[in-house]
């Protein structure tokens, strides 16, 4: 593990590294860590939501994280401002440890704004980042950065969230890495809550108190080091790297088999549409990239109307302005 006086470098061979990371899709190549390494043992939970949140969300936020740093629960999120950076707050206040898992390197605060947060994360807790030290923060990073969010929980839990929300990527992410996901539920006349209740109807566990969250979260722990313990011989470390290059091979035949079925996704599309959409990523581009990618003239004008024809055959999202993605399905 390489040192120097402010992080720490580990990589998928070494016992830092945490072992949640080792089986998710793409996994990281690395990891700049700031402050403490995490605790493989102890229980972690994502809580994620909106940026603008309400009245409503900061207090069961607030709620939520004080009594989990109380609990002994370990708070992963994004230090993003909102929910996030609320959730994470109160988990350090209530003293309590909290992971913050950046889309810059972990020698700069972004948002500039949560500079308090950034500075106890790193005395108090851990900043995480696959990004060396000096990345500023590009859009791009920030959906990438969430798969390592929900992958370093043992479950997901999301206040406030819109319809067409940044916060559902990770929720997309932590189903595919096999996560539970458990919403906060929300007024329905409030647009906030939308993307929160159209969970619940889809099949996500619904939220009703901390107290009870503890108990689901200590029997899902349980139940994950039953499964660790019967999959694992008892052999410990010696055989990591192996299991990880098998991994690596049984995510690239899971990357293939997604590439198909998108393929027939797309199969009566017109050709320049396919190109476009081909053109896509689960992480959101400009305009400017998507362009890059095409193999035909064209201009930044007709490539917008065309992700827009895709967002409305919800093939396509624009996850922010300008910036596209596919539809994670």
């Amino acid at each position: 593990m390489g040192q120097t006086d402010t992080f720490s470098f580990i990589t998928p061979f070494e016992k830092e590294y945490p072992d949640k990371l080792k089986n998710i899709p793409d996994a990281p190549a690395g990891l700049y860590v700031r402050g403490k390494v995490p605790v493989e043992s102890e229980i972690t939970v994502a809580v994620v939501g909106a940026r603008d949140c309400s009245e409503y969300g900061r207090y069961v936020a607030e709620e939520l994280g004080s009594f989990l740093g109380k609990s002994g629960v370990t708070v992963v999120s994004g230090m993003a401002r909102g929910i996030d950076g609320i959730s994470q707050w109160a988990a350090l206040e209530a003293g309590g440890t909290s992971i913050g898992i950046l889309g810059c390197g972990v020698d700069i605060c972004y948002p500039a704004r949560n500079r308090a947060l950034f500075d106890r994360l790193s005395e108090q807790g851990t900043i995480i980042s696959e990004y060396p030290p000096g990345t500023p923060p590009r859009p791009m990073n920030f959906p990438a950065r969430n798969r390592i969010v929900s992958g370093l929980a043992d479950a997901v839990v999301v206040i406030e969230a819109r319809c067409r929300s940044g916060t559902l990527i990770t929720v997309d992410m932590a189903l595919e890495q096999g996560k539970e996901v458990f919403v906060v539920p929300g007024r329905v006349t409030d647009r906030l809550s939308d993307g929160c209740n159209r969970l619940i109807k889809q099949g996500a566990a619904i939220m009703l108190s901390p107290e009870e969250l503890l108990e689901e979260l200590r029997e899902l722990k349980e139940q994950s080091r039953e499964h660790i313990a019967a999959a694992v011989p008892a052999k410990g470390n010696k055989n990591h790297k192996a299991r990880y290059e098998k991994d690596k091979e049984n995510q690239k035949e899971q990357k293939h088999q997604k590439e198909r079925k998108q393929e027939e996704q797309i199969s009566d599309l017109p050709p320049e549409l396919r190109k476009v959409y081909q053109a896509l990523d689960f992480y959101p581009q400009s305009v400017e990239q998507i362009m890059e990618h095409l193999s035909f003239e064209t201009s930044q004008r007709q490539v917008a109307v065309q992700l827009i024809r895709l967002c409305m055959e919800n093939k396509a999202i624009q996850v922010s302005p300008g910036h596209f993605s596919i539809v994670m399905k």
